[in-house]
């Protein structure tokens, strides 16, 4: 296929796309890609995991089985910080928020890890089968899910928008009939893709043109679309899209919350294992290594104050 040199967008697009990819911080080499953690006082780089010790008391909730084998199989979701990422795609060494509470549970109980990247609309469905014994993905607790799958929680995250920087007509949206008639962008797979397909009516309803939804399985597709006009707005995580917003080379503006969801680690439905990840995550509340994760990633207002066990979703 020939090439053809790449316009002002498609240059600009080209540039921003690592950075939602990775949200380029930590190890990124380039000037902005430092300036993400200072503006959230992030330090990706720093551990706050290894100094856990095992619990014997929690560990014993374990099935026998489990804590014989000493692994934890862990479908894991990679996208963009905080959640979870690669810093240096080459290396393949995994960080984020999801990563650091999946370690740091794991050692309480006494247990290594063994992660593998998976795609996200994957995990849940393996849960089933035996696959993983543990899925992350800040995967969301909903009614839907709570059908199939339980939860054990440990952060308050959720829905929210972002649009480019430039954009001066959509400020602190919190209705989604705000944006009738607009393209939303957001994830394949996610609880912000159902919300936004199965209220379209809302728009309809009050006599006004419905919002497009375009559904992307990676998120630097998205960024990219928002660049290049294709779409108007995005829909992802609270955290993501604020952190996100933070760099300054990204050129988004986070314009509100729409709806808050605990997020827990998924397991299929009954599983064994949740007692004791409850009783960890806890334990991680108690000692502070819980709090010293979040202030590593920016995400302070997603604390929680004890974890639970398929709570239901927040109305």
């Amino acid at each position: 296929m020939r090439r053809t040199a790449p316009g002002p967008v498609q240059a600009l697009a080209a540039a921003l796309l690592p950075l939602l990819a990775l949200t380029a911080c930590g190890s990124g080499s380039g000037g902005a890609a430092k300036a993400l953690p200072a503006a959230l006082g992030v330090d990706p780089n720093r551990d706050v995991v290894s100094q856990e010790q095992k619990a014997d008391a929690i560990a014993a909730l374990l099935p026998a089985d489990v804590r014989q084998g000493g692994t934890l199989k862990v479908g894991s979701s990679f996208g963009a910080p905080p959640s979870a990422y690669y810093p240096d795609p080459g290396s393949k060494k995994p960080a984020g928020l999801d990563v650091d509470f999946t370690d740091a549970v794991a050692k309480v109980l006494g247990l290594k890890v063994d992660r593998e990247d998976a795609a996200f609309e994957t995990i849940l469905p393996a849960l089933g089968s035996g696959k993983y014994d543990v899925g992350t993905g800040n995967f969301g607790v909903t009614a839907a899910r709570l059908k199939t799958i339980d939860f054990v929680t440990y952060i308050d995250d959720g829905q929210g928008f972002a649009v480019r920087k430039d954009n001066t007509t959509l400020n602190d949206v919190t209705q989604l009939t705000q944006l009738c008639g607009l393209a939303i962008g957001t994830g394949a797979g996610t609880t912000f893709e159902t919300t936004l397909n199965t209220q379209k009516h809302l728009c309809t309803d009050a006599g006004k043109k419905p919002y497009t939804v375009q559904s992307f399985s990676e998120n630097g597709a998205i960024l990219t679309s928002l660049q290049q006009g294709r779409i108007d707005a995005v829909m992802s995580t609270i955290n993501g899209l604020r952190y996100q917003a933070a760099q300054p080379a990204a050129g988004t503006r986070f314009v509100g919350e729409f709806h808050r969801l605990d997020v827990g680690f998924a397991f299929k439905k009954g599983s064994p294992l949740t007692p004791a990840f409850q009783a960890a995550v806890n334990q991680l509340i108690k000692d502070g290594t819980y709090q010293r994760i979040l202030d590593k990633w920016g995400t302070g207002g997603s604390a929680i104050s004890q974890s639970q066990i398929s709570p239901p979703e927040h109305t």
